[in-house]
């Protein structure tokens, strides 16, 4: 019975970390610029400008002219909520 109970919490906990783990997106192209911090990919007629540190992993030598698949998520660096205008009351028109 134990052995159940744990198989079916380590089932739970690896479904859990599935559905937290944000939505990753690709986008693939020559690389234009790159710096410690960022990299400029064009795709199609769009420059592509994406943040990079020292924890991004890099597998290759990325110069410019280099053809490059990077793998991303978007993340919010900070949220602020502010109240909601009020809405106007609309004016009943007279006959």
């Amino acid at each position: 019975m134990k052995l159940v109970a744990a198989l079916t919490g380590i089932t739970l906990l690896a479904a859990t970390t599935v559905y937290a783990a944000p939505k990753s997106y690709q986008v693939t192209g020559p690389v234009l610029e790159v710096k410690d911090d960022m990299i400029v990919v064009q795709k199609g007629s769009e420059k592509w400008q994406i943040a990079k540190d020292k924890d991004t992993k890099v597998t290759g030598d990325i110069k410019v002219g280099s053809k490059v698949t990077i793998m991303y998520t978007m993340k919010a660096a900070s949220i602020e909520a502010k109240e909601a205008a009020a809405k106007p009351e609309k004016k009943e028109k007279k006959k």
